[in-house]
């Protein structure tokens, strides 16, 4: 397993949608491992392939508190087929967009399709926290950032201040 770098606003692989995977194997389970490990060490509760720049529909999700051994969650292909009128706002941030927070309103259960570790087709009924992370991720596949779901103002505001940091980078590198 590897730790791997996290792209981070405004790299523009994180508004590409992803494709999807023809096939649950080995590479695919290596790359599942190390999104855990990059996930875990960030520490995140939620990471997709895109946010490491494979443009991939591949989700990993680990909702076990630090006291508690991982329960990661593994999704390939997943895709949301029904959402609950009810919804519920979470206060969500991003690996991409650290150190940013805001609420965000979203439906409160789910239903989604998706293959799992192993390759075989599943469904499951996502509640409270784990349909957020589940919804906040998909989005990731769909190129879409939690950011789009707040106003164009803290959106915006938010935007800026990345893309300088971003441009503060590149100057110390050069």
């Amino acid at each position: 397993m590897a730790i791997r770098p996290i792209l981070i606003l405004p790299d523009p692989r994180l508004r590409v949608a992803c494709e999807p995977v023809a096939k649950v194997d080995d590479s695919l389970r290596k790359l599942m491992d190390d999104m855990v490990e990059t996930m875990h060490d960030a520490p995140g509760i939620g990471l997709a392939a895109s946010q490491l720049g494979i443009l991939q529909r591949v989700v990993v999700i680990d909702l076990a508190k630090k006291d508690e051994p991982p329960q990661p969650l593994f999704f390939a292909n997943p895709e949301i087929f029904w959402s609950s009128e009810e919804t519920s706002i979470y206060e969500e941030g991003c690996l991409s967009i650290p150190e940013y927070y805001e609420e965000v309103e979203r439906p409160g259960s789910v239903r989604a399709r998706f293959l799992d570790r192993d390759g075989a087709p599943r469904e499951i009924l996502a509640e409270g926290l784990l349909s957020t992370a589940l919804q906040h991720e998909i989005d990731h596949l769909n190129g879409v950032l939690f950011i789009d779901h707040i106003s164009k103002l803290k959106r915006d505001r938010v935007t800026k201040k990345f893309i300088k940091q971003a441009k503060l980078r590149e100057s110390e590198k050069a």
